[in-house]
């Protein structure tokens, strides 16, 4: 596939995230490495929607803990502890989590100063089981609607529908 995504930026937000499903679909249907589509999972929901962060963290089950993996923004923490944050909540219940106040999530795990709102959708294999979440953060307050999470939740499912499909080694 092309390397350039034609996404209307003139679109409401969920409208551009949720033309980018087929597109994303596409862009991961042919490459193998799982790195690489989710730095281009990564990048494509950077660009539709201008999120502070967009990135995954992946299930290190050796030490029961979150990795980071590709991602969009500024640096970021490279372990999350289970018991800890938003991204752990949504790894332990297998649920989507959207914080519209950072501030005030108990245990929230403060990787950015700038992060004020966030979304954790779970990424899950062919098993259910999750085995990587999508983190999205904003630097705006109760930013996302419910149709951005409904859209991001159709997103973290065109990556769960491949994750068994690929490959993990460089």
């Amino acid at each position: 596939m092309a390397e350039f995504l034609p996404i209307d930026m003139t679109l409401p937000r969920a409208s551009r995230l949720e033309a980018l499903a087929p597109m994303l679909s596409a862009l991961l249907e042919e490459e193998t490495s799982g790195w690489a589509n989710l730095a281009n999972a990564a990048s494509a929901m950077m660009s539709a929607s201008r999120w502070h962060w967009v990135g995954f963290y992946l299930i290190d089950a050796h030490q029961d803990n979150l990795v980071l993996g590709p991602f969009q923004g500024p640096v970021a923490c490279t372990r999350l502890f289970r018991g800890k944050g938003v991204c752990a909540v949504a790894w332990e219940s297998n649920e989507t989590v959207q914080v519209p106040d950072v501030e005030v999530f108990p245990g929230h795990v403060a990787c950015s100063s700038a992060s004020l709102s966030e979304v954790v959708v779970p990424i899950r294999n062919n098993h259910g089981d999750v085995v990587a979440v999508l983190d999205v953060d904003s630097a705006v307050k109760a930013d996302f609607t419910s149709d951005d999470v409904k859209a991001l939740e159709s997103l973290a499912g065109v990556i769960s529908a491949r994750w068994n499909q690929w490959t993990w080694q460089p």
